[in-house]
């Protein structure tokens, strides 16, 4: 890091924080912007890196796939996954109790477009690795996959016959698939612990392969599943109080299941 954005970090992060927090996330993009032209990307990254995660979270939770962002594609994979565990903070009960599903979908947008929002394979990996590897992140990517449940067993049985060699080919185009493997093969015990989260029965994917769904909506699961909304309720108490810092990643213990090997 330059000497000069090194002096100009802490103006830069104070001003940011100002604007995210006032609500004036235009402005805040606004600021990124005007930094990355004068000193590069490396300071919205540093920047990125040195506010609150729960300014991250405010000011990412404006943005998705569908609306273009230096934050998106600059946001550090450790921050970016500090921050999940404030994302809940941005929804309010009735929108949970209300409508979980149009809650489930804008966090989708989010994580899709944090994801995918650039070419770099590497990078991708990264953020799913660090976005995975905590309690909060666990339960986000569970809200996730029970949006598509049957597709998500899908694609377990096909880790376990294929391993690496997954193919991502299912018998359904949702969206939710191509993350879902995304996940899976970036890190094992990420996706192991999703799954554990939305499936609490399982102890190991290898249960999944047996596990079906029935046609009709009205039927009641044959295993223990976590609804969206009971899901999103999860995430809701574990977001870290004013008086704590972030909890620790890794608390919850691993599935285990070496899903390739």
């Amino acid at each position: 890091m330059s000497d000069e954005i090194k002096s100009n970090l802490p103006a830069l992060t104070r001003q940011v924080t100002e604007l995210v927090l006032a609500g004036s996330l235009q402005h805040a993009e606004q600021a990124f912007s005007d930094a990355a032209d004068q000193y590069g990307d490396l300071a919205v990254v540093e920047v990125l890196s040195s506010i609150p995660p729960q300014v991250t979270a405010l000011h990412l939770a404006g943005f998705d796939g569908g609306k273009m962002s230096l934050a998106t594609l600059l946001v550090p994979p450790k921050a970016w996954a500090d921050s999940l565990a404030f994302i809940a903070a941005t929804w309010s009960d009735d929108q949970i109790e209300d409508d979980p599903e149009r809650v489930a979908e804008a966090l989708f947008a989010h994580i899709h477009g944090i994801v995918f929002s650039s070419e770099d394979a590497e990078r991708r990996r990264q953020l799913l690795i660090e976005a995975s590897a905590s309690d909060w992140g666990s339960t986000v990517f569970a809200i996730l996959f029970s949006m598509a449940p049957k597709e998500i067993l899908e694609v377990a049985g096909e880790i376990l016959v294929k391993g690496p060699y997954i193919t991502g080919v299912t018998s359904s185009d949702n969206d939710v698939v191509p993350l879902a493997i995304e996940l899976a093969q970036a890190s094992e015990d990420g996706w192991d612990r999703a799954l554990f989260e939305l499936f609490p029965d399982f102890r190991h994917s290898g249960d999944l392969v047996d596990a079906e769904f029935s046609d009709d909506p009205d039927d009641e699961p044959q295993h223990l599943q976590r609804s969206t909304k009971e899901l999103l309720y999860r995430l809701r108490k574990q977001v870290p109080s004013s008086r704590s810092s972030v909890a620790k990643p890794g608390a919850r213990r691993s599935i285990g299941t070496n899903i390739f090997s």
